[in-house]
């Protein structure tokens, strides 16, 4: 019986002897940082990994929590400033023709001034794909200018939706515009230009200059070349005929047709959007 427990023994520690070898042996096979669990099982790739352990998470990089963010945390682009989309250039034809039907911008504005109250309305015609509301923008900033027809509370615009106007300032493909000039016995289609339309409620501006502007100011004065389209126009809704320039070097007088030429009888001005400049 001794001899028997001796034996058994013996083979125990045999066996342990055996498995902690080979043990051993599978760890010192492991490269440096390798984990024996990370070892492919028979019949599978080395790079796959089993179906009940989780894929450690890839890091993240960190993001500045000023910074705005869309969707899936993407950065967005700060809101462009009025100054900046008023002088960017946009495509449009030069021969567009529009389906000749409008939508009024339903956003009012008070005028600002204390003056003789002049109200307005925007209409925009469909399919130009311009900003309509920077159009109105545009339109209700530069009449109350101080600079412009508001020049010292002579008067005030103000924009409404509907109701009775003074005039609809009308943003038009060229081929509206040169309808509507028409039922006034002005030809636009010569230049491209706007008009005045007085013998209906529409004062009309052309959407291929509003868009691409004029060799006289270049596409690196949209913003003035704007100011100077709206003044004009709406200057001559108010009364004012044409002028030119008589100073050479001068500014411009706002109702000179400056869309067409700078050099009038061989005086030559400047580009001027204003009708008070120097105020």
């Amino acid at each position: 019986m001794a001899a028997a427990a001796v034996t058994t023994v013996l083979a125990v520690v045999i066996a342990l002897q055996v498995n902690t070898d080979d043990l051993a042996g599978r760890l010192g096979a492991l490269a440096p940082g390798e984990d024996v669990h990370d070892r492919a099982k028979p019949g599978q790739s080395a790079a796959s990994r089993s179906d009940d352990r989780p894929t450690p998470s890839q890091p993240q990089t960190p993001q500045d929590p000023q910074a705005p963010s869309g969707g899936a945390g993407q950065p967005v682009a700060p809101e462009k400033s009025y100054e900046q989309k008023m002088a960017e250039v946009f495509a449009l034809d030069a021969k567009l023709q529009g389906p000749g039907t409008f939508d009024t911008v339903q956003a009012g504005a008070k005028g600002p001034g204390k003056g003789r109250t002049v109200r307005y309305r925007v209409d925009v015609e469909q399919g130009l794909g311009l900003d309509p509301e920077l159009f109105a923008e545009a339109v209700q900033r530069t009449l109350n200018d101080p600079r412009s027809w508001a020049h010292d509370g002579d008067m005030t615009f103000e924009r409404v939706p509907s109701g009775k106007v003074d005039f609809v300032i009308t943003l038009a493909s060229p081929g509206t515009t040169g309808v509507w000039c028409a039922k006034s016995d002005l030809d636009t289609t010569v230049d491209n230009v706007s008009c005045d339309s007085a013998y209906t409620e529409r004062v009309m501006i052309n959407a291929f200059r509003w868009a691409q502007g004029s060799p006289t100011f270049g596409q690196e004065q949209m913003l003035a070349y704007r100011q100077m389209l709206i003044n004009h126009e709406v200057g001559h809704r108010l009364g004012h005929g044409h002028v030119n320039c008589k100073t050479p070097g001068a500014p411009a007088p706002i109702m000179q047709q400056q869309t067409k030429s700078l050099d009038i009888d061989g005086v030559q001005c400047k580009p001027n959007p204003w009708v008070y400049p120097g105020s």
